[in-house]
């Protein structure tokens, strides 16, 4: 069984929910213009509060197995050789409503610069944006999204076939147990005949705990070398959150927010607006909508993706299709750092590009040096 830790005692309140380290410094300025003032103001003397609080105790708990055709592999390194430090870089014009994937390439290695805590480093390995991914639809299924399988159905098929022939895709669906509907492949016919397959599901919310079975057991098996990203399909709303029914997942953010770090997969949610229905059957509330909003935007800054936003589950089509414009405009960049100690320590990363003041670039903050 996959191992994983959960804060003790488990207390479902806006506290234990902000006490992530992150939430302090990985506000979006899309995150930002989207909230009403007194909730920043609010949840920053919350977070401040937290930060300050010393670390609670921690439990095991067990997940599920990772799927057998995948190979078991380290799962906590970012490296795809011993001292290779590997990076994904989404590349993007800085006016995204008018952006092409034309614009922005083709870039050569020449073209980016690497920093890490501020030191200038040497690229080492560098794929072009014509290289294949590795790509995981991770499908939200509960909630309002139950009824309306057909959509989801159909707009699933669309990503993959939106997607480039030599990209291995796996879809993954999730309420309050993650599904594998189809491993990494590149039959592209076969991962659609199971689309089509989909069931109709039951249960509740376990996001954290769907996400952090993709990144450590189905991407984190499948060796490494590839790029990936997971694509999230969800409005957030994890069960554990406070005030939303049933228990939620066993993963805590802050221990999801570890993986995703050690992970070098981009995180790229897709926020499906469900607020207003879930409120008025009472399945939720405006809080637990704002704080879920919140924790997307930094998985999607943490590991260097976008946040996305579907209003209605008709929106996905336009959506997806963005989503594989904007994954045609990554590229791989490796450097062995200067300082060679492995002492555990956070080392931030930034990537500049040389000359084209046009783009700009996202990739993860960092990685720890282990």
């Amino acid at each position: 069984m996959i191992k994983t830790e959960r804060t003790a005692p488990v207390r479902k309140s806006f506290l234990s929910c902000l006490s992530c380290p992150s939430m302090l410094i990985s506000f979006s300025s899309w995150t930002l213009l989207c909230v009403r003032p007194l909730h920043v103001v609010c949840c920053l003397l919350l977070m401040i509060y937290c930060a300050q609080q010393s670390p609670v105790g921690a439990q095991v708990v067990d997940l599920p197995q990772p799927p057998r055709w995948q190979k078991s592999d380290d799962t906590d390194t970012v490296r795809i050789e011993t001292d290779l430090v590997d990076l994904n870089v989404s590349v993007f014009a800085r006016d995204r409503q008018q952006q092409r994937s034309s614009d922005v390439g083709p870039l050569q290695q020449k073209d980016f610069m690497v920093f890490e805590n501020g030191v200038a480093e040497e690229i080492t390995f560098f794929a072009s944006a014509s290289a294949p991914l590795d790509l995981v639809l991770l499908l939200d299924l509960s909630g309002s999204t139950s009824d309306k399988l057909d959509l989801v159905r159909k707009s699933a098929r669309r990503f993959v076939e939106a997607a480039r022939p030599n990209d291995r895709i796996s879809v993954v669906t999730f309420t309050d147990t993650a599904r594998v509907v189809a491993p990494l492949m590149t039959d592209h016919k076969e991962l659609i005949s199971r689309i089509k397959k989909i069931e109709k599901p039951r249960g509740g919310t376990n996001f954290w705990d769907a996400l952090r079975y993709v990144l450590t057991g189905v991407l984190g098996y499948s060796g490494g070398v590839r790029r990936s990203a997971v694509v999230c399909m969800t409005d957030g709303v994890d069960n554990a959150l406070p005030d939303v029914p049933g228990d939620g997942s066993r993963t805590s953010f802050a221990a999801l927010m570890e993986v995703v770090r050690r992970s070098g997969s981009i995180v790229l949610p897709i926020y499906l607006d469900t607020e207003e229905e879930m409120i008025l059957q009472g399945r939720a509330v405006a809080q637990a909508y704002f704080l879920a909003r919140q924790q997307l935007a930094i998985l999607a800054e943490e590991s260097g993706g976008i946040l996305y936003q579907a209003r209605r589950l008709e929106d996905l089509k336009g959506v997806y299709e963005q989503v594989i414009s904007d994954l045609s405009t990554v590229y791989s960049i490796g450097y062995r750092p200067t300082n060679r100690r492995r002492d555990g320590s956070w080392r931030a990363v930034n990537v500049r590009l040389i000359g084209r003041t046009d783009l700009a670039v996202r990739t993860k903050r960092g990685y720890y040096a282990r």
